[in-house]
């Protein structure tokens, strides 16, 4: 039986798929101009990452932050752990003081809805999924990435069945509605910034869906005590 969770983000995908078209990675100069910011200060948000890492059994699974999505996150015995400074508008500040550097870079950015660091355990698998959610857009920019044998990146992103293979440094602008999948096939942590942008350019009446939807949202991580 399908989760509660699932339904409501099947009927929402749906509304939104009726009203915006386009594909699975979008060109960010475009979209979200101020992905330069992010990426010229990629080096100083991978040493916060690192001093975080360092105590990584702080930093929550994602399935205990979320438990919606522990069919994707607890699939395996493996970790994927989210250190989140900014969900849907709420802050955690202790987390955005432990990460100055990104904080900052967070705070210049008002169409960053969502800023998170996303630790992925050695040979941990996310499985296909969806986000529910086309209002928003997801930045990708890789932190630390573990090499395969032939020296290729050994973490796959594989979105709308084609992979990304992004060394550090690097990042990409892509809509997380689309059927999307990670494998970590190495001996190490792959690190990653995750950020949740609003979408630009939509109609009257999914801007205003999209509002009502950050702001339920933002409600929920309040009402469960996570900011």
């Amino acid at each position: 039986m399908k989760s509660f969770y699932e339904s409501v983000g099947n009927v929402i995908r749906r509304v939104y798929d009726c009203r915006i078209d386009g594909p699975a990675v979008l060109d960010a100069a475009t979209d979200f101009p101020s992905a330069a910011i992010f990426s010229r200060a990629w080096e100083n948000i991978r040493d916060e990452a690192m001093a975080v890492a360092r105590q990584m059994h702080r930093v929550p699974r994602f399935h205990e932050i979320m438990r919606e999505q522990t069919e994707i996150s607890a699939n395996d015995a493996r970790d994927w752990r989210m250190f989140i400074l900014k969900a849907y508008g709420a802050e955690f500040p202790r987390n955005m003081a432990a990460c100055p550097n990104l904080a900052a870079s967070v705070a210049a950015s008002p169409e960053v809805l969502s800023a998170s660091i996303s630790f992925l355990a050695p040979h941990k698998h996310i499985p296909l999924h969806r986000g529910p959610f086309r209002g928003v857009l997801r930045y990708y920019l890789v932190l630390s990435m573990p090499r395969a044998v032939d020296g290729r990146p050994a973490a796959v992103l594989q979105i709308a069945g084609t992979e990304h293979r992004l060394d550090e440094g690097e990042f990409l602008l892509w809509d997380d509605t689309f059927p999307h999948e990670v494998t970590n096939a190495s001996d190490e942590v792959r690190t990653v910034l995750l950020l949740d942008v609003l979408r630009h350019g939509m109609p009257f009446d999914m801007r205003l869906l999209s509002n009502l939807l950050i702001f339920f949202v933002r409600v929920m991580v309040r009402m469960r005590g996570l900011s």
